[in-house]
């Protein structure tokens, strides 16, 4: 297995909350801490499986791998929108892991997180903004969302993961780093 170590900022690099929900929609409970199951997920989230447990794709097609078993925010996201005014807090945005210390949208595809003491993720994609931020608060899609200077979409709404070994995480543990060794492919909605 490849080593994982922490990245420059390292006593930033934290846990900053936890959540999960049982039912599908944008709100997860903040909890002490959450189990991480090797391919499968958060227990106890509606988003647990080997295959796809997003609604609309698994309407699709329930056979699809799923590659959104662990959705993770950076409290910085958080901040910026509480600064454009929103109310939001970890948890309200459908996230399971709340960082912080971490530039969560600029990782490649296939970084792996080491998360607490035995928890390890591979990060997937982009998590797509959709309509159900703005059922937290009005606006909120569209505060997810931007331009760069080249006028490219810039999706801000977190990143996915899958789980590669089983563990517990609270808030509070540290987050150590591993990029991919091969070229960094950009992270695309998934």
């Amino acid at each position: 297995m490849r080593q994982l170590c922490r990245e420059e900022n390292a006593e930033l690099s934290v846990v900053v909350a936890v959540s999960r929900s049982g039912e599908h929609g944008p709100h997860k409970a903040v909890c002490s801490s959450i189990r991480l199951i090797a391919g499968q997920g958060v227990e106890g989230d509606a988003h647990l499986g080997e295959t796809t447990q997003h609604r609309s794709r698994a309407a699709n097609d329930p056979t699809l791998p799923n590659l959104r078993q662990v959705h993770l925010i950076a409290s910085e996201l958080h901040a910026e929108l509480q600064g454009a005014g929103f109310e939001v807090k970890p948890g309200e945005m459908g996230e399971n892991v709340t960082t912080s210390g971490i530039d969560l949208l600029r990782l490649p595809v296939g970084t792996r997180m080491r998360l607490g003491e035995t928890a390890i993720i591979e990060i997937t994609g982009l998590r797509n903004p959709c309509r159900q931020l703005d059922g937290v608060q009005p606006g909120l899609m569209e505060a997810t969302l931007d331009r760069d200077e080249e006028g490219r979409l810039l999706r801000k709404a977190g990143v996915m993961a899958i789980v590669l070994a089983s563990g517990e995480v609270r808030a509070g543990d540290p987050i150590e780093i591993e990029r991919p060794p091969e070229a960094h492919r950009p992270l695309e909605p998934v």
